[in-house]
């Protein structure tokens, strides 16, 4: 017998542990299962940073010239070790390319340079870097809770420069009502937290831009899911509960069903108008992330 075409080491061990024969009779759920994860997929649950690396990938394969620019424009994007890829010879992480396209979104519809922006919940700073490394805005304002406000604080000092920096102040919540009412926003930023705060807050926040600012971008989820498969719950039942009890959008929908994301989409649009002299002049789903829109509104009064 010729065994030159004999399965490798490595097939018998598959052979005898994944793919074996009692796993290639069942049909019923092989593409899920360990029989594919050896085949054609790489095992999801274990594969996190691949996948993501992947998709890394791909949306800087299609990055426009412009975006490329502004992604170059922010300087000291690898501080705090993001998870990355090297494109064309630039370190490419999926905070930075969002930034650059929430940036290319907003400034379609608005002129930033020489703006003064407010941000409601900047995380670690990605917006406020990206916008300040491509347009020479007047002043950024950030508002959040305690703790993220020393993580900004000290990312931001770290990453801009001087003339930057001072640009940029930085308020507890404590503070909101004064700002508001002392300051006139050309923009006011909120990606990835109204959905995360209670529906009175949101209400409440939607108010304060009504009366101060010219335009509102949103970016955040179109409603909430239970999609076990994503994540196991891994942070446990009591997070998703309250998860579920947050933001102005708590409706349960298939968030990879792309017509159930479009229909919950209208939604969206409605709730985040701030007030009836307000308009939505630019929408989209966002790039990344299927189940998240976002919308430029405008102050027409």
């Amino acid at each position: 017998m010729d065994n030159m075409y004999d399965r490798s080491p490595l097939w018998d061990r598959y052979g005898r542990t994944q793919v074996t024969k009692g796993a290639v009779a069942d049909l019923a759920n092989f593409k899920s299962n360990e029989v594919n994860f050896k085949l054609a997929l790489w095992d999801p649950r274990v594969n996190g940073v691949r996948y993501l690396k992947t998709l890394i990938h791909a949306l800087s394969s299609g990055l426009s010239a412009a975006n490329w620019t502004r992604l170059r424009n922010i300087r000291e994007r690898t501080l705090g070790n993001p998870i990355a890829i090297r494109y064309d010879g630039e370190t490419v992480c999926l905070d930075y390319l969002q930034a650059v396209f929430e940036v290319e979104f907003m400034s379609a519809g608005v002129e930033l340079d020489g703006a003064a922006v407010v941000e409601i919940g900047a995380g670690y700073g990605r917006t406020c870097h990206a916008m300040l490394s491509n347009h020479d805005v007047a002043d950024y304002h950030i508002i959040d809770l305690e703790n993220l406000l020393t993580l900004s604080s000290g990312y931001l000092r770290a990453v801009l420069d001087d003339e930057q920096f001072a640009k940029v102040r930085f308020h507890p919540v404590a503070d909101v009502a004064a700002l508001f009412r002392d300051h006139r926003f050309e923009l006011c930023v909120n990606i990835d937290s109204f959905a995360e705060m209670n529906a009175e807050t949101v209400h409440a926040y939607l108010a304060r831009i009504a009366e101060s600012c010219r335009h509102l971008y949103v970016n955040n989820p179109v409603g909430k899911y239970m999609d076990k498969s994503l994540d196991g719950h891994s942070q446990g039942n009591e997070v998703v509960a309250l998860a579920l009890r947050t933001g102005l959008l708590r409706d349960i929908i298939d968030i990879h069903d792309n017509r159930a994301v479009e229909a919950q989409s209208r939604k969206f649009v409605t709730a985040y108008l701030p007030g009836d002299d307000w308009r939505c002049v630019a929408e989209s789903r966002t790039i990344a992330w299927p189940y998240y829109w976002q919308a430029l509104y405008r102050n027409d009064r």
